[in-house]
């Protein structure tokens, strides 16, 4: 038995009060650490430096804000002012912001230090943020000298429990630099260009006693300072652990109606609960309409529902829902239904998953319709992220029993192959169903036809349906034999009795006669 008087004591940690930034540290920095904050100019660095000053204050700290540089403490304040963050009620109290310029100018490192100590001891602070830190390092008249203020700062700050905070301009070279080496950790900024747009990326590259998530993470300056958004696939990552147990050969998956009955009857039921479900299909097959069926569906079943799309406006979406009957009103009144539209803007990749995780959890959702994938790879700074966030994304959807519907878009709209979007080729190997919609034209009419490409979990009616867009939305064929007819050439018209659900036997109509 271990003797728990013998293990060293948990280290505690000191909240960066950014939440995506102490999600990729696990809880935020270590007490008494030193960590270096590298950047170009303009890559937030000062910004990021105050926010943390003031957000430990609000916790009930008392913070240092020394600067080397040559702009003014007053003129710095002013430029922060507008942040959401900043307020003058603390500064005067928990809050000092002081410059090192002279006393480094005139007594050089050992006055700096000594500085440093006694301001850290007098104000009892918890998070010294030193700016300009490189100024210090051009005033060492030795690389020794460089080291032996580093090391007497960092014995400082964890003797006095101050987590210690250098900002230093990025600068390409080898990584043993005496301030890169001595630090407890290491986070850098960067800025680059991407199609015109400016994308800021947050990387750890260095954390001393914690693990952390690694990579490159997005992040924004906006009205409330630094906002950082973790890298959706570091933070979707699932544990062999938390994957659902599969079931006995015996046990049938739950089942969730889609809605339509012979399409239901193809599914031997529905599509298989918690389970993912790509609609494959061109522009106008009803993809779109499908996905509302589901939903739709799903809540008569009792569950909440989602629909998370980039095309169509809630307002647009409701008009649709109650052409085809399908009661959107009223669902949305009682709080069973919700409608997410992401507009056309610059958005970030991980700030709409953050969007769409978020919904789920507050709404408790059981039923999500994601209405066009290639809305993920629009905001997508590299392409290459897309087969990844998405596999990670149908996975964290699998663990919390969600049944899953996602529409994509083919590129053809009339084509004897289905070709998949390169961005989404490898996707399908982690999807449980697969849907294909399409068009067929014969005698220059238009058809609809519906199959099943594959059910992992389930048998199914592998045949090839007709389906018509009727007032009441989508019907499917109860046999083959009219997609038969169309496939085959052999297609003649007749029209319907009105009120009696098709049979679609021998005859078919052109998509021009459906309602649309």
């Amino acid at each position: 038995m271990t003797d728990t008087s013998d293990q060293l004591p948990v280290p505690q940690r000191i909240p960066s009060g950014i939440a995506g930034l102490d999600r990729i540290l696990h809880g935020g920095f270590l007490k008494g650490g030193s960590y270096l904050i590298m950047g170009p100019p303009g890559a937030g660095k000062t910004i990021l430096g105050n926010q943390l000053c003031f957000n430990n204050v609000a916790a009930g700290g008392r913070a240092i804000y020394l600067t080397l540089l040559a702009e003014t403490n007053s003129r710095m304040l002013a430029n922060i002012q507008n942040f959401s963050y900043f307020t003058l009620t603390p500064i005067a109290d928990t809050l000092s912001y002081l410059s090192g310029y002279s006393v480094l100018e005139q007594e050089g490192l050992e006055g700096l230090t000594a500085l440093l100590r006694s301001e850290v001891r007098s104000h009892r602070a918890t998070l010294l943020v030193i700016d300009g830190i490189v100024t210090a390092e051009q005033a060492a008249p030795t690389v020794q000298e460089w080291k032996k203020f580093l090391y007497d700062l960092n014995v400082a700050a964890e003797i006095l429990g101050c987590a210690t905070f250098l900002l230093m301009q990025f600068e390409e070279g080898p990584a043993s630099q005496p301030e890169q080496t001595m630090a407890d950790g290491l986070i850098e900024l960067k800025v680059r260009s991407v199609n015109m747009r400016s994308i800021r990326e947050l990387q750890v590259r260095k954390f001393r006693g914690s693990a952390f998530l690694e990579g490159g993470h997005n992040f924004a300056i906006t009205q409330e300072g630094i906002v950082v958004h973790p890298r959706a696939e570091a933070v979707l990552a699932v544990s062999p652990a938390e994957l659902p147990k599969p079931l006995a050969t015996t046990e049938q998956p739950m089942r969730m109606g889609v809605g339509i009955t012979h399409l239901d009857e193809m599914l031997r039921g529905g599509l298989p609960s918690s389970s993912t479900t790509l609609l494959l299909g061109a522009s106008g097959t009803g993809k779109t309409l499908l996905g509302c069926h589901f939903l739709t569906q799903g809540i008569m079943q009792g569950q909440k529902a989602l629909y998370f799309g980039f095309n169509e406006t809630p307002a647009q979406l409701m008009r649709k829902m109650t052409r085809f009957n399908l009661d959107a009103s009223r669902f949305v009144a009682a709080g069973q239904l919700e409608l997410l539209w992401q507009p056309p803007v610059q958005d970030l990749l991980d700030v709409l998953a953050e969007r769409l995780l978020n919904a789920i959890q507050r709404l408790r959702v059981k039923c999500l319709f994601i209405d066009g994938i290639g809305g993920f790879q629009r905001t997508m700074a590299s392409t290459e992220r897309l087969d990844l966030f998405l596999t990670a994304l149908f996975t964290a959807l699998r663990t919390l029993d969600i049944t899953t519907v996602c529409s994509v878009e083919l590129p053809d709209l009339f084509s004897p192959t289905v070709t998949l979007p390169q961005t989404i080729s490898g996707t399908t190997a982690m999807v449980e169903n697969i849907l294909l919609l399409r068009y067929v034209e014969l005698h220059s009419q238009l058809y609809r036809l519906i199959s099943i490409m594959k059910m992992r979990e389930s048998g199914y009616d592998p045949a090839i349906r007709e389906f018509r867009i009727t007032d009441h939305g989508i019907e499917v064929a109860s046999t083959f034999a009219s997609a038969e007819a169309i496939l085959t050439g052999i297609a003649r018209f007749s029209t319907v009795t009105p009120g009696v659900p098709p049979a679609f036997e021998t005859s078919a109509r052109p998509l021009q006669e459906q309602q649309s």
